[in-house]
């Protein structure tokens, strides 16, 4: 039986026009699915926690279907990350479990990616704020795709709680210009080039 227990669930996009030069033709938009889920482990320690990775899946899949909504559609998605903000009575280690049911989830949804999801986690308390790392979907070397999305909410994560986050980009900075492989030369075999 599920032990996955969500207090709420928020999405939020970004739409960036410039950064201080030309107005872009057409946007860069970022979007995060927030979630925050109770910790079924804090305050204290427990040795088998992966059980927990298989009650994540659908709420993974639930959210990376909330961001491709946000986006538009899966085929504009070129950017992606996951992020875990852990609350003070859990460890850092909690945060480990949203890598495969957060990372695999945005794959799934947007089809055919290569490059390995990045992701961070931290312990924090009420209020804390994670920056996400973004990169492209399938070429972790194209710089002009390295990015971060800094989420959080002003209530979470509480003590007992975890809050979890994904992030879908669709393009490059805007203004990018700091060289590089370029999305166009992606090679594609290994998830690097």
């Amino acid at each position: 039986m599920s032990k996955l227990i969500v207090r709420k669930l928020s999405t939020v996009v970004e739409e960036i026009f410039h950064e201080g030069g030309p107005v872009a033709n057409v946007p860069l938009r970022r979007a995060a699915a927030l979630a925050v889920v109770k910790n079924p482990f804090a305050g204290q320690f427990v040795d088998d926690i992966q059980w927990f990775m298989d009650d994540l899946r659908p709420l993974g899949l639930k959210m990376a279907t909330s961001l491709v909504d946000a986006i538009g559609d899966a085929a504009l998605v070129e950017g992606y990350g996951k992020g875990a903000l852990i609350g003070s009575a859990g460890e850092l280690e909690h945060g480990a479990l949203w890598h495969a049911p957060g990372g695999y989830s945005m794959r799934e949804l947007i089809g055919g990616s290569n490059a390995i999801v990045p992701s961070t986690k931290k312990v924090g308390g009420v209020g804390a704020r994670l920056d996400v790392p973004v990169t492209h979907i399938n070429a972790s070397y194209v710089r002009s795709h390295f990015d971060s999305m800094e989420v959080g909410m002003n209530d979470s994560p509480r003590a007992d709680e975890m809050l979890l986050v994904l992030v879908m980009t669709t393009g490059p900075r805007i203004h990018s210009r700091s060289g590089g492989l370029e999305a166009k030369d992606i090679i594609g075999k290994d998830g690097l080039k």
